[in-house]
């Protein structure tokens, strides 16, 4: 059982990709770490792996390629046997059929049947001969670019699932960013050519870039890397302390430590230390700091969307080989439906069942939060065959999984919000280092989580900030396209993932 009062060289909150990161290099470098982390059981944050009877949720989904060779190098140290390799396939779900994603116009077209696709082009022709001259919505650019009906099939359903807003609401800019490349008449064209045996290229789908055909994965799901790495870290004798949560920051002015007060199962831990490495919320972590920052109310203007997976066991062979589907369909609640079998093989235990996990996003205490995990497992069997992908009659076991501030809002001001705590607290804080997605109120990919952690690890030792963790540059694409370890630098590469998300359109 940890002691009353611990004296460390640096109090890591959260055992998520970040924290653990962090602990695992300060570990290796001889430094004495201790982490809170308020999960009793999983280490990972949103990258954990929750098993329940020999069943393995990845919760989310998480592929592990990186651009730096820093963080592939780092993944193949902390997890050296246990990669496997995995084909990559999503696809989208629309009335009983599948469509490749990215979208594949043409194919689209086809698998709409004539009449469809005859409105779509109508709709696609009148896009193009009277277009919206007052671009200032996702919907007005999506409409400009593929037609109303298309846009109506193939984009607003889902995207108003995941992000809680009416498209109409959305700015154009993050459409801009997000729908690169695709030409529907350019799809159209190339569909003609190849049924006539012109075109002889690979059909990807993409002019601009190449997906990614496949991807690592650990044998039994992302929270296998995490697990390895609060090993070591515990087995070098330091500490990670399970259901332990924040209550309380202090810097004492005099000796210029950090006291940080956790509650745990067996009481309060009192934890003296040189630096804090928070990935906890920016909002809870303000909120903990005393005395209260001036910028607390910046931070409890910051916003997050929420998730939840029921997943569902089946007696069946896999229903889709694909590692998810998205749902465009809105008789549905659910997003997108996760096949835990194409992730990794030992993710499902009995050969003679299917396990899928059914995504609902959502925000903490709406409906959908709010229900029972009996409701929300008859929920997911009602919807799994209103999609006609399986009888509920053939159900044989469910769970639901809650992931509570699993997107950052990009809201008008939340960047603002964001830069007046982070500045405040650089100026009076600079041995308290934010760090990872919601420690950064920033949407990220984990191998960015990573390297905001592994630099300011490098800071930490230097003893003064050498690295700007963050200096992000935004790319959308990053985590799909290019290859794997290709930028030796490391840090730039990763700094780079950044992935957009729409903002709420602003008054005119």
């Amino acid at each position: 059982m940890p002691g009353i009062d611990q004296n460390v060289d640096v109090a890591i909150i959260g055992a998520g990709p970040a924290g653990l990161t962090a602990a695992y290099l300060l570990t290796k470098k001889g430094y004495s770490v201790a982490v809170i982390e308020k999960d009793p059981v999983y280490v990972g944050g949103i990258s954990r792996t929750v098993e329940l009877n020999g069943f393995r949720f990845d919760i989310g989904g998480h592929r592990f390629f990186s651009k730096s060779k820093e963080v592939v190098d780092l993944w193949n140290e902390i997890l050296p046997d246990d990669f496997i390799q995995r084909p990559r396939m999503s696809r989208i779900y629309y009335e009983g059929k599948f469509y490749s994603y990215p979208l594949r116009a043409f194919e689209a077209l086809l698998n709409l049947g004539f009449w469809r696709s005859a409105l779509c082009m109508a709709s696609f022709a009148k896009a193009k001969l009277f277009p919206n001259r007052n671009v200032r919505s996702f919907q007005d650019w999506t409409v400009n670019a593929f037609g109303h009906k298309l846009f109506s099939i193939f984009f607003k359903t889902y995207t108003e699932k995941v992000w809680g807003m009416p498209c109409d609401e959305m700015s154009a800019d993050w459409a801009a960013q997000r729908i690169k490349g695709l030409s529907l008449w350019g799809a159209v064209k190339d569909g003609l050519k190849r049924s006539l045996g012109l075109n002889k290229r690979p059909n990807d789908g993409m002019a601009a870039k190449t997906l990614l055909e496949s991807f690592r994965y650990p044998r039994l799901g992302p929270g296998m890397m995490w697990e390895a790495a609060r090993d070591f870290v515990v087995g070098k004798g330091n500490q990670v302390l399970m259901a332990h949560s924040l209550e309380r920051l202090v810097r004492n002015d005099a000796s210029g430590q950090w006291q940080m007060m956790a509650k745990g199962p067996d009481g309060k831990v009192l934890l003296t230390s040189t630096h804090v490495i928070s990935s906890a919320p920016m909002r809870e972590l303000a909120g903990r700091i005393h005395p209260l920052p001036a910028t607390l109310g910046n931070a409890m203007e910051l916003k997050y969307r929420d998730f939840l997976t029921v997943a569902l066991m089946i007696r069946s062979e896999d229903l889709f080989p694909d590692n998810w589907i998205y749902i465009h369909d809105s008789k549905v609640q659910v997003g997108r439906i996760q096949n835990f079998r194409s992730w990794s093989p030992e993710m499902v235990p009995d050969p003679t069942l299917a396990c899928v996990g059914l995504e609902y996003f959502c925000f903490e205490g709406d409906g959908l939060w709010a229900s029972s995990d009996a409701d929300l497992v008859e929920l997911a069997k009602k919807e799994m065959a209103l999609l006609g992908l399986c009888d509920p009659a053939d159900v044989v076991g469910g769970a639901v999984v809650r992931q509570e501030k699993a997107y950052p809002v990009y809201d008008d001001h939340y960047a603002a919000n964001v830069l007046a705590m982070r500045t405040e607290l650089q100026q009076l804080y600079p041995t308290l280092h934010l760090v990872g997605r919601n420690g950064m109120h920033r949407y990220n990919n984990q191998d960015h989580a990573m390297m905001t952690a592994m630099l300011t690890v490098r800071n930490i030792e230097a003893g003064e900030t050498l690295y700007d963790i963050w200096a992000v540059n935004e790319d959308a694409e990053y985590h799909e396209a290019g290859e794997e370890g290709q930028d030796k630098a490391g840090e730039q590469a990763a700094l780079s993932s950044l992935r957009g998300v729409p903002g709420r359109l602003k008054a005119a």
